[in-house]
């Protein structure tokens, strides 16, 4: 791909990977990009590197702007090693004794990952950097989401090197906001609900910081998907409202079912729901992914789950996606367990010990036996309008 110039002596040298179709759990169908950016200045800089397959790629889009040896500067905002696990052999390209500036943390763990040692050039929060006519501002991270993480502010031209932060798992040839429009705000939703869901509060104060500061910011780069440069306060609008967790009327109602009377009751609470004017988003786990529902989850008040019960335990699909959800702590939401069962009947109870351990609001799990009757399903609908009610009562018209 032809590196693009996104400001005046500032290119995106990165890469598309459109092959990948899973992130550590997470589904990509659109691939990603692994994003590393050049400044032109006094001082040559190359800002973050790419996954250690692309390496040679990285180096052929360098190659078409400047040698590669010119480069003076590396910074590395994150030790991940889709962004760093072509740093040696980028380094050995353009010279293994140059600096490579990171965080303190990110010198310690980059060490940790490579061999042999290079040029670690540990900065402060706060620390800047002169490149000649322009200059770097190095902003702490922490947790957001490796203790090594940071961001780069080019101060002159007010960019935000904003590393895993603002990011999608998108590949594409339409490198800007603009160009790919409002269809890729669902997929920064995805990234912020199975990446970032659990550092939200952390978020929220990086944020907040931000604005004390008074950094202006005109375009964010992150090292996944789209460069922000219309409208960047749109994404950090979105991450606000995201970090808090705000939520909808809205119930996702996930389950998995063996001989279709878990799926029978779950549609009889889906009915419930509706009935009470909520918005309902049914999640039969063979069709969605664990990372397509917990974007589902992020705003929604209720969690429904239903499971038959298997071997006196949860139907192995639920119990993966309960762990899932567990790891990402969503907060501030409804619980509320179903299931059907032949003779022991446990699934019920055991998800709502999960919802409970989530800090769950829980409303008291319904179960049924073999073939759910008629009267089985007015319960389950019941069930459904009960949950509807307990949203209706928390969430704000």
């Amino acid at each position: 791909m032809k590196p693009i110039e996104i400001a005046k002596g500032i290119y995106d040298v990165g890469v598309n990977d459109w092959n990948i179709d899973d992130f550590h759990g997470y589904s990509t169908p659109l691939g990603t990009s692994y994003n590393a950016f050049l400044i032109l200045d006094e001082k040559v800089t190359l800002v973050d590197t790419v996954k250690k397959e692309f390496a040679d790629q990285l180096i052929a889009n360098i190659a078409q702007i400047v040698d590669p040896r010119t480069i003076d500067y590396v910074i590395s905002n994150h030790t991940e090693m889709d962004h760093s696990g072509s740093l040696t052999r980028v380094m050995h390209r353009i010279g293994e004794d140059k600096p490579v500036y990171c965080s303190r943390m990110g010198a310690k763990n980059l060490a940790l990952h490579f061999a042999p040692k290079l040029n670690y050039q540990p900065v402060k929060d706060g620390q800047e950097l002169s490149l000649g006519h322009r200059t770097l501002s190095f902003l702490e991270t922490r947790m957001v989401h490796w203790p090594d993480s940071m961001f780069t502010y080019l101060k002159e031209d007010k960019i935000l090197f904003s590393s895993d932060g603002f990011g999608q798992h998108y590949a594409g040839f339409e490198k800007f906001d603009d160009v790919v429009g409002h269809t890729i705000m669902p997929h920064a939703k995805k990234y912020f609900a199975n990446i970032l869901l659990l550092y939200g509060p952390l978020i929220l104060k990086l944020i907040e910081k931000v604005v004390q500061m008074g950094l202006e910011i005109k375009m964010i780069c992150p090292d996944h998907g789209v460069i922000w440069r219309t409208a960047p306060e749109k994404i950090i609008d979105a991450y606000v409202g995201w970090s808090k967790q705000t939520p909808k009327r809205k119930a996702v109602l996930v389950y998995d079912t063996m001989w279709h009377s878990t799926e029978r009751m779950a549609e009889s609470i889906a009915a419930g729901l509706s009935a009470e004017g909520i918005q309902v988003r049914p999640m039969y786990l063979r069709k969605w992914h664990r990372s397509d529902i917990m974007t589902e989850v992020l705003d929604a008040k209720a969690v429904v789950v239903g499971s038959p019960t298997l071997n006196n335990g949860l139907f192995p699909t639920v119990s993966d996606f309960l762990t899932y959800m567990k790891g990402l702590k969503p907060v501030g939401k409804i619980g509320a367990a179903f299931g059907s069962y032949g003779w022991s009947g446990e699934a019920a109870k055991l998800i709502t010990q999960e919802l409970e351990a989530m800090k769950f609001d829980i409303i008291e799990p319904v179960r049924q036996q073999y073939v759910p009757s008629d009267a089985a399903l007015e319960e389950s609908f019941a069930f459904g309008q009960a949950i509807g009610r307990n949203i209706n009562a928390q969430v704000p018209a």
